[in-house]
């Protein structure tokens, strides 16, 4: 069984939307209204803002920090406010996470650099200048078919040794992999694929950072808890009724159609930045279909 020490953001963390006005502006104040659904309606005990899901490619540096202080000052006392501040850059980085600390954060998620595919000392030294500026802890974010690099297993080894470096966001789905690095140090591993949350927790994953999750919070928290009493039965139940929306979210971008679900039941979301674009019909009513077959119609 995994104890709260070895959980630093807790069981069930959602990759938020950055709510948008109609005509693309920010909306903090949607911001902070979709932080508190998610913490008080889909009982997450953490929040990822500004990451890819947050469309960071497209906004500002001072809209990450305005968005990052709005969550924070929202929910801020009640769960804990992960900011991503990855680039390929280490300088702009370092920035980003320096000015993420001023804004109250309680973590930092730092992708791999992506585009210029650093070779894996590059990755070492990327990450622990990044840990080393900032005094909160660092969950590293391993998406090769994102970033054209993996986290190698002797890397990861590595930079779990750092005391700011606590753990992962694993979208690499290599089960292998993940239990050779926590057979070999104390390391938290977060699924970064919604659907890879219950095979992970079979090898000692605490957790997931979720996109779906923005819809299947609840259920997803209940599936993680069911496991870690011993009720597979539950979890695995849990799982399959879920999976529609655990993979249905990724048809396109799954930005798309958080916002396209959001908008759907109200919530603050607005539309996507260019080069992204808005979900078509046929993308709805797809969408439509996979939250009914979840039993979360919208």
């Amino acid at each position: 069984m995994t104890n709260d020490a070895q959980r630093p953001f807790g069981r069930l963390l959602t990759a938020m939307v950055t709510p948008f006005a109609a005509d693309g502006s920010l909306d903090p104040d949607g911001a902070a209204a979709l932080a508190v659904h998610l913490v008080d309606e889909q009982r997450n005990d953490a929040l990822v803002i500004n990451g890819t899901t947050g469309e960071s490619p497209t906004t500002t540096d001072a809209e990450k920090e305005a968005v990052l202080r709005a969550v924070v000052e929202a929910v801020g006392d009640r769960a804990r406010v992960v900011a991503g501040v990855g680039t390929f850059s280490t300088h702009h980085t370092v920035e980003l996470a320096r000015s993420a600390e001023k804004a109250g954060v309680h973590g930092l998620l730092v992708v791999s650099p992506y585009y210029n595919k650093p070779p894996q000392a590059g990755l070492i030294k990327h990450f622990t200048t990044v840990a080393d500026a900032v005094d909160l802890p660092v969950l590293l974010y391993d998406i090769p078919h994102r970033t054209g690099v993996a986290i190698s297993t002797e890397t990861m080894v590595t930079l779990a040794g750092h005391p700011r470096i606590v753990g992962v966001k694993d979208a690499k789905v290599d089960l292998a992999a993940a239990s050779w690095v926590m057979r070999r140090a104390e390391f938290a591993y977060y699924s970064g694929d919604d659907a890879a949350t219950l095979p992970l927790l079979s090898v000692g994953g605490v957790g997931v950072v979720g996109t779906s999750t923005h819809l299947t919070g609840r259920g997803t928290k209940d599936m993680i808890e069911a496991y870690e009493r011993g009720d597979v039965a539950t979890a695995r139940r849990l799982h399959l009724e879920l999976l529609p929306l655990y993979t249905g979210i990724f048809r396109t971008q799954g930005v798309i159609l958080v916002k396209a679900a959001m908008n759907a039941r109200g919530l603050p979301a607005g539309p996507v930045r260019p080069p992204l674009v808005d979900a078509t019909e046929a993308e709805l009513a797809q969408l439509r279909t996979d939250c009914a077959d979840a039993g979360l119609p919208i």
